[in-house]
């Protein structure tokens, strides 16, 4: 069927409802897709390809983490659909809002290659809207609303015979319900202060829900009355800007901060999962502390084993209520004029580092001085993105980002590897001002090598570290210590600076601390490009989340 190309179809409704709500494009195009990313394309919109599908949506999650606004991917029916199934996973998981918009079978049937799209992405707790000549404009907005109001990926789906129909009178759509509210009584509020005021030690855990309530300050305030200490989840780092942050909360807390956390008698959790990168397996705090949870969600679906009391109400309003109930308490009697260590720059900085030895006990380099001295190299204007595995243990314990949207894991949720490189070329999109510093293992490295020349292409200015023990770190730490045959744990040793200097990038391979100068010397001349480190690292250096996994009894 020829259709006029003057005339709007769905393809090029969905594209204009596209370009009105988001201002960049993530995909992969096929036979699906063509139409819509064409119409985009050819009018100069945003667009980074992918090499494989996986990257469409890793890139818009990454996105969204570091800008806070809805992102949008794309790619073809079929194997084009599947590809992308472990980032939407992560995605669904971790809350990220984001529309993937997919090609789908024909409205008159599926042919021997299509397969049941929607039920797929509903396993994994994701909608597929259906666009169609006579709601393509309606039904695309919904998507982008339905992914704000529910903090969640949406898939919108354009049957193949769909794609260059010819658009018809609109059909209505029924009002999207609302989101509702939830306010927190005035007597489970007094309850709740009367908690807080008495607490000798009181901690304040920030998450993301924070951020996302836009109830930080009010969060700051009342931890001020209250002279309590605070920390954050990783996806709320820097969310308070106070001398009295402890840092990260969980597997990436510093020993030192830890044992200061561990004398809390009393722990407000505001908008966190309480996952177990966060609760360090159980471990964070001491046994009988007292922990208030305040959440938007429902408990049963929010449920914590350490968790005391529970308050479902939104942030802003229950904090905002919290404070009204909570007098200033006389500085010198607070936990801070008992702990004035915490304010300080050395309690806060980079040092101590728990294990400052060059080399592991196999004469390979320690990730943890590696990365301590990374801080003082890289530049401080930077994006922070990690893929899955390992090695995530170090970079959030030393390195600082300037704000919460600066620290970037995608994976974690899902506990996938390989969607790194695509990661960071959608934060490279995204905050393009930025040095982008992707952190990669070996083995997620390799997994999603297709995409570090996505990451080249979309990066002015980027660091590529690879923190590389020729292993699957994790397995290794978990089944080979306990006797497991190792062969299928190990990786040969690949040189990942030399497969960037293949594509175009500078790079080294780094064997000692000394060998960090190459790094150096070329940021200090380099305003462009991208800079390859691979660092040969120990196997028998274990990350401190991985440690308490291991003594909690827990696999990852």
């Amino acid at each position: 069927m020829t259709t006029d190309p003057l005339l709007p179809t769905v393809s090029t409704a969905v594209a204009d409802v596209l370009a009105a709500r988001t201002d960049h494009l993530f995909g992969l195009m096929g036979n699906g897709n063509a139409h819509l990313i064409s119409s985009l394309t050819s009018r100069g919109f945003g667009f980074t390809s992918a090499r494989h599908e996986a990257a469409t949506v890793a890139m818009a999650d990454a996105y969204h983490r570091a800008t806070g606004r809805v992102g949008a991917a794309t790619t073809t029916y079929g194997a084009g659909f599947t590809n992308t199934y472990t980032a939407l996973a992560e995605a669904r998981m971790a809350r990220i809002p984001l529309v993937l918009v997919v090609g789908d079978a024909p409205t008159t049937g599926a042919r021997p290659f299509d397969i049941d799209q929607s039920g797929a992405a509903a396993a994994v707790g994701v909608s597929t809207l259906v666009a169609t000549p006579d709601n393509a404009v309606a039904i695309t907005h919904r998507a982008f609303d339905l992914a704000v109001q529910t903090v969640q990926p949406v898939v919108l789906a354009i049957p193949y015979d769909c794609a260059t129909a010819a658009l018809v009178d609109p059909v209505g759509l029924e009002p999207l319900p609302a989101k509702p509210a939830w306010h927190a009584g005035p007597e489970e509020l007094d309850r709740i202060a009367g908690l807080l005021r008495a607490a000798e030690r009181p901690l304040l855990l920030a998450g993301r829900g924070v951020l996302l309530a836009g109830a930080a300050d009010e969060l700051a305030e009342l931890g001020d009355r209250l002279g309590a200490l605070f920390m954050t989840s990783v996806m709320a780092t820097n969310a308070v800007d106070s001398p009295w942050n402890l840092g990260i909360a969980g597997g990436f807390t510093r020993d030192h901060r830890l044992a200061t956390a561990r004398q809390a008698d009393l722990v407000l959790v505001a908008g966190a999962s309480l996952n177990a990168f966060q609760s360090r397996y159980g471990t964070l705090f001491a046994e009988g502390t007292r922990m208030i949870r305040i959440d938007n969600e429902p408990e049963t679906a929010t449920a914590h084993p350490a968790v005391t009391d529970y308050l479902r109400a939104d942030l802003q309003v229950a904090l905002a209520g919290l404070l009204a109930r909570t007098p200033a308490a006389d500085p010198q009697r607070t936990w801070r004029a008992a702990a004035p260590e915490v304010a300080g720059d050395a309690f806060r900085g980079s040092a101590p580092v728990e294990d400052p030895a060059e080399f592991g006990p196999d004469g390979r380099l320690n990730p943890r001085a590696v990365v301590a001295a990374l801080e003082h190299i890289l530049p401080a204007d930077r994006s922070v993105v990690m893929d899955g595995g390992h090695f995530i243990g170090w970079a959030p314990m030393y390195l600082s980002v300037p704000d919460p949207q600066a620290m970037v894991l995608v994976g974690t949720a899902f506990q996938s590897i390989g969607l790194g490189f695509g990661s960071a070329a959608g934060v490279s999109v995204a905050r393009p001002e930025r040095t982008t510093v992707f952190f990669s293992g070996d083995g997620g490295g390799l997994m999603g090598l297709a995409d570090l020349e996505t990451f080249l292409r979309a990066t002015r200015h980027g660091v590529v570290v690879v923190l590389n023990d020729s292993a699957y770190g994790a397995e290794l730490h978990q089944y080979a210590s306990k006797g497991l045959d190792p062969t299928a744990m190990l990786i040969d040793e690949v040189d990942f600076s030399a497969l960037g200097r293949a594509m175009g990038a500078a790079g080294t391979k780094a064997t000692t601390l000394a060998d960090l100068q190459v790094l150096q010397d070329w940021l200090d001349t380099h305003q462009e490009g991208v800079f390859v480190l691979d660092v040969a690292i120990s196997q028998q250096v274990v990350a401190e989340f991985m440690t308490a996994s291991l003594t909690a009894g827990r696999r990852l």
